[in-house]
């Protein structure tokens, strides 16, 4: 979102919700003061840079045609001015610790922005990622395409589909669910999603050291009750790293959302523990997308202790 008034504009990085996990100043539209203008912060308007900080103290002309590029992870965004890198909001920026977004037009660092071009050399490597990988997103055919990758990787790893669903309804990112009856010697169903991978999860860098090697999964379940029922889990959980801004990994829990009555592995648990490593599952790992290994992660009953 971005927000204007007669001396000042600013980018705002909200969830649906409203909540903001970023900001940046964009551009003073008067002169600038030679301070934090404290009663314009406080009567909530946008900020106006000081004159130290800007490279257009006397103010410049209102924003162009903006135009926005997200990274894929969905947790930052770039915004272009007439074509032309005019700030970028990473999925690392956090008013409540001093780092805003980066500007095009501001100097050095202040609460409100951090001089862009001082940053470019690690964060434009980001943005030829982004554009690329949201271009082969959009192309026709694209999404087939790697659906039929995965689909085939499982059908080598644990047998052949059974049913397949949908589990994206109108919200974005695509995935879908995709049965494995009993096959050979395994006596039980294994549903998988089917598209969680094709987009980098949220936030991983910040926690990770390696983010290229868990970055990317596919959530999977065993059943021998109703796969129709094991299948609620996934629906719960594919699109969750976008929605809530986060990731999962191995370890990781999930609460339930509903009455424990309706949990669908029984009413004595409470949600689910995610795990990488199920030695009595079969192994899945081998599949990989833009260069980076899909791992999966197995969905167990989890009753809320350690």
């Amino acid at each position: 979102m971005v927000e204007r008034d007669e001396a000042s504009s600013v980018a705002y990085l909200c969830s649906p919700g409203g909540e903001v996990h970023g900001a940046v100043w964009l551009a003073n539209h008067l002169t600038a003061p030679e301070v934090v203008d404290l009663a314009r912060l406080n009567a909530g308007a946008p900020p106006l840079m000081p004159r130290p900080n800007t490279r257009h103290p006397e103010g410049r002309h209102a924003l162009g045609q903006l135009t926005t590029l997200w990274f894929e992870e969905g947790d930052g965004v770039a915004l272009y001015e007439n074509d032309e890198l005019l700030a970028v909001i990473p999925g690392w920026a956090d008013m409540s610790r001093g780092m805003p977004g980066y500007a095009r037009d501001a100097i050095g660092e202040t609460p409100f922005a951090w001089a862009l071009p001082e940053a470019l050399e690690g964060l434009q490597p980001r943005l030829t990622h982004a554009r690329a990988y949201w271009q082969w997103r959009n192309s026709e055919g694209s999404w087939a395409s790697f659906q039929q990758f995965v689909m085939g990787h499982l059908d080598r790893a644990v047998g052949p589909a059974g049913r397949y669903w949908d589990a994206s309804g109108e919200r974005l990112p695509t995935v879908g669910i995709t049965e494995r009856p009993p096959y050979g010697k395994r006596g039980f169903t294994i549903l998988s999603t089917v598209g969680m991978s094709c987009q980098r999860m949220p936030t991983v860098e910040q926690w990770i050291d390696r983010p290229r090697a868990y970055a990317r999964i596919e959530l999977a379940v065993a059943t021998h009750g109703d796969p129709r029922e094991a299948a609620l889990l996934l629906v719960w959980l594919a699109q969750y790293p976008w929605h809530s801004v986060t990731w999962l990994g191995h370890g990781h829990t999930a609460k339930w959302y509903h009455e424990p009555s309706t949990f669908p592995l029984g009413g004595q648990y409470d949600g689910v523990i995610m795990l990488a490593d199920a030695n009595d599952k079969p192994d899945m790992s081998g599949f990989g997308f833009g260069g980076e290994a899909v791992r999966w992660l197995w969905l167990e009953p989890w009753n809320g202790e350690a």
